[in-house]
């Protein structure tokens, strides 16, 4: 005899719902489950993204510091460097100091920061508040040509430079620059200038052509001419944008490696950046990589300092530069 077991009092009758989608959802990967949790919750899949891009960005942006600083502590010569050290020894930043005039290679690179900065913020203020306040034909095209300026690969200019500030080479038929302008300030903070001017005349223009007509005009009334309503009223009121176009000029110059390595000499005497004295810890036959480390860290510094001090001046001086009116 055979029993059916639809016919037995305790059978369960399927109804297709219900307990199969719970055997489904037991069935299902965890990254399934995350998967169908975050699409019903998308500020959690948002959460996750970006604890994972900021945990990329200090990673790839700290850890090189972090194994220049396990480089500077290690031994002479060790080149088996642990991630963890296992004693902390800061004598290479010391050595630094005294095995090279380390402190004048940062002087040379701190000098032609400052020296562009101030040159370029006193010429970009004029040529800003020209493109920015008044009107004469051609000044769109003549503003891009600025910009596109800055675009141009150093190397391209590098070969007539070098040779005009080496020799006497009449400029257009109308002056001679001076002999042996190489291995002097003059050599770096000259192309130096050019190249990150046309990016502040930009930021220049468009701070100074939000300032209203009314204040300018009433300064004039008051007796003071364009030069000094400039200076009195439209830099006092465009703080930000000058402060931006400051500090990003400084730090484009004392970051700057091609011309500032090229045209000067290997010795700090004459004036070589600071590059130059990470380098001149190597020798035909050696290389101290602690010192080389070492160096480098404390080359960083200044632009750490300055960064962390003007973080609220770059960022408002940015926003400000784009959203303003």
């Amino acid at each position: 005899m055979s029993i059916d077991a639809r016919d037995h009092e305790d059978a369960e009758v399927f109804d297709g719902s219900g307990d199969d989608a719970d055997d489904e959802g037991d069935n299902k990967s965890r990254v399934a489950r995350w998967a169908d949790d975050w699409i019903k919750n998308p500020e959690k899949a948002y959460a996750v993204m970006l604890v994972f891009l900021g945990g990329v960005l200090l990673t790839t942006s700290l850890f090189p510091l972090y194994w220049l600083f396990n480089v500077a502590m290690a031994p002479p010569g060790q080149t088996d460097i642990p991630l963890f050290p296992a004693t902390i020894d800061l004598s290479a930043f010391v050595q630094v100091f005294q095995q090279v005039p380390f402190a004048r290679f940062m002087f040379n690179s701190l000098f032609y920061a400052f020296t562009v900065t101030v040159f370029v913020l006193l010429v970009g203020s004029l040529a800003g508040y020209a493109f920015g306040r008044l009107e004469f034909r051609g000044k769109t095209p003549l503003l891009f040509s600025l910009l596109v300026l800055s675009f141009f690969p150093p190397a391209t200019l590098f070969i007539p430079l070098f040779r005009a500030f080496n020799q006497q080479v009449p400029m257009l038929g109308l002056f001679t620059l001076p002999v042996e302008l190489y291995g002097t300030p003059g050599a770096v903070v000259t192309p130096l200038s050019a190249f990150t001017m046309p990016l502040a005349i930009f930021i220049l223009t468009t701070f100074y052509g939000q300032i209203p007509d009314g204040l300018e005009e009433a300064a004039r009334v008051e007796g003071t001419t364009r030069i000094g309503a400039l200076f009195r009223v439209i830099m006092p009121l465009s703080a930000p944008g000058v402060a931006t176009a400051g500090i990003l000029t400084f730090i484009t110059v004392y970051t700057e490696f091609f011309f500032s390595y090229l045209m000067t000499g290997n010795s700090a005497a004459e004036w070589a950046p600071v590059v130059d004295g990470v380098l001149a810890f190597q020798t035909q036959y050696t290389v101290r990589y602690d010192l080389q480390a070492a160096a480098s860290l404390i080359a960083i510094v200044p632009v750490a300092i300055l960064v962390v001090v003007a973080q609220d001046k770059i960022i408002s001086g940015l926003t400000q530069g784009a959203l303003k009116e």
